[in-house]
């Protein structure tokens, strides 16, 4: 390798599982970061670093292997690939290089990585996928920033080849056909890596939609290179609460739950009984079912008729979690909570009252205006209703869905699924990367709702602007998806063990 050309080499740390809030960069961003850095560098630095990261990484993912797949696109990520594949073969691994795109036409780093790789004796460049192969690692450069349509052609047979394959692949910055900022694919054909290398910077697709499925560990690689300051982050676990010896519940505030409407008396009961497990001095059950008993309740839970709850004094004093269960009788009751709730969560049939009604949208976007702070916590169908488009729409960009829903309504936004993301009405956008398939169980959103209800009232004093109501978000989505990650079991998580989970947690 040239030796003027700075190769510093650095090491690659795990992401996930996330430890700390890390900046996440999209497309122009990265774009943006890496022009900087090369132009600050010497000529084809920067290559020679990502090739490097790529090297021993996937040394050390497969130390003993016999043969490495190697696929290099047409892009510098293929030139990442083609480096890496330089330097493997330098340490003595087989390797069998396969570059889909023409060598006359790369761009100027990928070709020069290419000319490093004819310098090695006896690595060959194959133009095509082999007939038939074995690889104890395949290394991913297909496709990296920026894909604008499906993979096709020798580019798709690849990533198809790969799909059949049982053993680890190493995606370079993005698994090929992934898309960076939103985390989807077209039609599916993307590829589903073990491990990707993010490189430079981390960008969001990679932990929300499908991005978490195909991304496998994700790790990061600086390059060397400086981090810029963003507004869009990858949440970190949520920091443990100390509890002084003097407290007593009354200073730990207190919690309404207004839902429960007959037949769904369960979703408020289990909202009031996670605000309680997350610390709410005292929680009040306003339940919508004149004729609910006690017997879905814990015995903690003060009772009350929702009509007693409506005071203008009595919701200006406490939390209120909305919503849950509340079936068409919410409707009726939410011009008085958005009026005088001192802090207001909305969820579930609060979300779909707001969506069908224009006086309640206006009333919403009234309450965020004079700074009274709301937390939405929709799933992507709530979304999209209050949207005013499809389900589609809001999973084909999570992060542009939850930040218009936060500028409309001045709200915080907490866009439930894969990748939940926490929206402050400034912009802030915030990626949770904990959970898993484990809350695809009923209750588990009305869990989430009250439990963070319950943290808000525990913390009203420390919660001064939008964006550490976003925190306090944040943390409850972390310790809701931790719990799913760490609870007991490896099937599916029912609610009320759900609450359990996150309270062992601390």
């Amino acid at each position: 390798m040239d030796p003027a050309v700075d190769a510093r080499p650095t090491l690659p740390v795990a992401v996930l599982p996330a430890t700390r809030s890390w900046p996440l960069h999209d497309t122009a961003a990265s774009r943006a970061m890496e022009a900087a850095a090369a132009s600050q560098l010497p000529p084809h630095a920067l290559m020679a670093r990502a090739g490097r990261a790529v090297a021993r990484l996937a040394l050390a993912l497969a130390p003993r292997a016999r043969s490495v797949l190697v696929l290099a696109g047409p892009g510098n990520n293929g030139g990442d690939a083609l480096l890496a594949a330089a330097l493997l073969h330098d340490a003595g691994v087989p390797v069998w290089l396969v570059l889909l795109a023409d060598p006359g036409r790369l761009p100027t780093d990928a070709t020069w990585a290419l000319a490093q790789v004819r310098r090695r004796a006896g690595l060959v460049v194959h133009a095509a996928m082999p007939a038939s192969w074995q690889a104890d690692l395949v290394i991913d450069g297909l496709l990296g920033l920026g894909l604008a349509r499906a993979p096709a052609g020798p580019v798709a047979e690849a990533i198809a080849a790969v799909g059949t394959y049982r053993g680890p692949v190493l995606a370079i910055d993005l698994p090929s056909g992934l898309d960076g900022d939103r985390g989807t694919t077209f039609g599916g054909i993307a590829i589903r890596a073990t491990h990707t290398l993010a490189l430079l910077s981390l960008k969001p697709g990679l932990f929300t939609a499908e991005g978490r499925d195909h991304a496998g560990q994700v790790w990061f690689d600086d390059l060397g290179v400086a981090p810029v300051t963003t507004r869009l982050r990858l949440a970190g676990p949520p920091a443990m609460l100390a509890v002084p010896h003097s407290a007593h519940k009354g200073r730990f505030g207190d919690m309404v739950v207004v839902g429960g409407a007959p037949g769904m008396t369960g979703a408020a009961a289990l909202a009031a009984h996670a605000g309680l497990a997350a610390g709410a001095g005292r929680v009040y059950l306003a339940s919508l079912n004149a004729d609910a008993g006690s017997a879905t309740c814990r015995l903690e839970l003060m009772q009350r008729h929702v009509d007693d709850m409506l005071e203008p004094e009595t919701l200006r004093a406490r939390t209120v979690v909305a919503g849950c269960g509340g079936g068409e009788p919410m409707r009726a009751v939410l011009p008085a909570l958005l009026r005088h709730a001192a802090r207001l969560v909305l969820d579930a049939d609060a979300l779909n009252a707001v969506a069908a009604d224009t006086a309640l949208q206006h009333a919403l976007a009234a309450r965020g205006a004079a700074g009274r702070p709301t937390v939405l916590t929709p799933h992507p169908l709530e979304a999209a209703r209050l949207l005013d488009c499809s389900t589609g729409d809001v999973q084909g960009d999570r992060l542009g869905a939850a930040g218009a829903l936060a500028e409309r309504f001045g709200a915080v936004v907490v866009l439930k699924g894969s990748g939940s993301v926490v929206a402050s009405p400034d912009g802030a956008l915030m990626l949770c990367p904990f959970g898993n398939g484990r809350l695809a169980t009923a209750g588990t959103g009305d869990v989430l709702a009250g439990w963070l209800g319950g943290l808000w009232a525990r913390q009203a004093a420390a919660v001064a602007d939008a964006d550490t109501l976003a925190d306090l978000a944040s943390a409850a989505v972390a310790g809701h998806g931790l719990a799913a990650e760490q609870g007991p079991g490896r099937g599916p998580l029912l609610a009320t063990d759900l609450i359990a989970a996150m309270q062992a947690l601390g």
